[in-house]
């Protein structure tokens, strides 16, 4: 510590009150402890230090390492024999707990002997505002270790299926157009130069006839995004592959996913898996009806269940149909599926009635998803008979609707005839039941209210459920 150079000529003059006034100054808390390490006197220059250690002045006669943390307490003792030895002061990182909080109020020490009696002054410097910055960068620390984990985590998963995909895939540099990755399945697909595919100059892939369609293709993604597919030839094959691409940005650089899908043999199905043609196997043999179709309802395939129910001899008189032809109400029930469909993404158990092409009418319950087919959409739809139900001889009746969502829940499902005595039965019930809640379940005085006799009142309440116990009515005379 460098000391002053002339003290005496500038600082001989100072009396005590001034020099406890520079001392006060000089640190946030500032102590008088004697050589027994007991604190005498103390001052404050900073309120919210003063507020965080919690009634600080009850220390004023008591030990100086009792005010500390049970980790700090060494610390304390360390500044004291140094201090005592005449070592060359350091400033120290001592830990105070409030006494009702528990909380931690972080200072930083230093202390200065200033007569023989080893009087010492100890300067402390409030440490709160570096703690919670050192606190917010380790907060920050963890918070971009656990994004790095993730993006590991990621790139792991991407990197598996990107490894293990039956489609071959290529990684395009739109910059340079040379390959920068590919999968095993594309290395197979490109035979003896499958190996020697990343690095290469992309349109040098393909037959030097076809390098326009190719660059065609890749123009269109650049302008759209996106783009359809385009048939061409790989080099030294005359095997054709459909080309597809789309557009994405990695590491500011915009790159091409480009994928091939081999189109010789007996085309789409040849390149189905095991998986996927016992799926279609099973379909075909199901007991209920299975409908593709694309965005507007025209069939592309079905299963023998739906042309039984339809009264079909063969797919080919399906495909191509719009499946609305066989639904009860044409022209309405594609409408509210479609519709619902596009909303929701789903619809179950939607009921109508299927009409065959003999004028045979089932009732029937439809379930529908939508699904991606490459660029476009398709839907499926199950078609399951529930005419001949077990126990469904006699029809259950129908629950009312409870509230106007539910009563709109029904247009599309029954006719109009049907609705408007929905709607009537909804009223009605409704009515009652808020002249039931007016008097207090006085069917009584609810029946004057509704302008019904007591009889007409109870016939309603037992048709609509609710002819519950009532409590005793007074005479309505009296």
């Amino acid at each position: 510590m460098k000391a002053f150079k002339a003290p005496k000529k500038f600082l001989a003059h100072l009396d005590a009150n001034a020099v406890a006034t520079i001392i006060a100054a000089a640190a946030d808390v500032a102590m008088i402890v004697d050589q027994d390490g007991i604190i005498r006197d103390m001052a404050f220059n900073n309120d919210e230090l003063a507020q965080g250690l919690e009634a600080p002045r009850n220390w004023l006669g008591h030990p100086w390492v009792d005010t500390v943390a049970e980790e700090s307490r060494a610390k304390i003792e360390k500044i004291m024999s140094e201090v005592a030895s005449g070592a060359e002061p350091r400033w120290r990182h001592v830990n105070h707990i409030g006494r009702r909080s528990g909380s931690v109020v972080p200072v930083l020490y230093c202390a200065v002997r200033v007569n023989r009696q080893g009087v010492l002054v100890v300067y402390g410097r409030d440490l709160r505002s570096v703690s919670a910055l050192q606190q917010q960068l380790v907060d920050a620390q963890q918070s971009m270790e656990r994004d790095y984990s993730r993006l590991r985590h990621i790139e792991t998963r991407y990197r598996l299926l990107f490894q293990i995909s039956s489609e071959p895939v290529l990684i395009v540099d739109m910059a340079s157009m040379r390959i920068m990755e590919s999968n095993p399945a594309a290395s197979h697909l490109f035979g003896a130069i499958g190996k020697r595919l990343v690095g290469r100059p992309f349109l040098s892939a393909f037959n030097r006839d076809d390098t326009a369609s190719v660059q065609t293709l890749l123009a269109g993604v650049r302008a759209a995004g996106r783009a359809d597919s385009t048939r061409v030839r790989l080099e030294g094959s005359e095997d054709e592959v459909a080309v597809s691409a789309s557009l994405f940005r990695q590491d500011n650089a915009t790159l091409f996913l480009v994928r091939l899908a081999p189109t010789h043999g007996d085309g789409a199905a040849g390149v189905l898996s095991a998986t996927a043609n016992m799926l279609v196997k099973l379909i075909e043999g199901a007991p209920d009806g299975f409908v593709i179709t694309d965005s507007e309802g025209r069939i592309l395939m079905a299963n023998e269940a739906f042309l039984e129910m339809a009264q079909l001899t063969n797919a080919e008189q399906a495909i191509s149909e719009s499946i609305d032809r066989w639904l009860g109400r044409s022209g309405v029930d594609l409408s509210v599926l479609i519709s619902n469909i596009r909303q929701h993404g789903s619809v179950s158990l939607f009921a109508t009635t299927l009409r065959g092409e003999y004028g045979v009418m089932s009732s029937v319950e439809i379930s529908a998803v939508s699904a991606a087919n490459g660029d476009k959409q398709c839907l499926g739809f199950t078609i399951r008979s529930v005419g001949q139900r077990v126990g469904s001889n006699v029809a259950a009746p129908r629950e009312l609707p409870h509230s106007a969502e539910q009563l709109a829940g029904l247009v599309g499902r029954v006719s109009l005839k049907e609705l408007v005595r929905e709607a009537t039965d909804l009223i009605e019930r409704l009515a009652i039941e808020a002249a039931l809640q007016l008097t207090s379940d006085n069917r009584a005085s609810a029946a004057e209210i509704l302008g019904l006799s007591r009889q007409s009142l109870y016939v309603k309440l037992r048709r609509y459920g609710l002819a519950t116990p009532a409590i005793v009515e007074p005479d309505a005379r009296n």
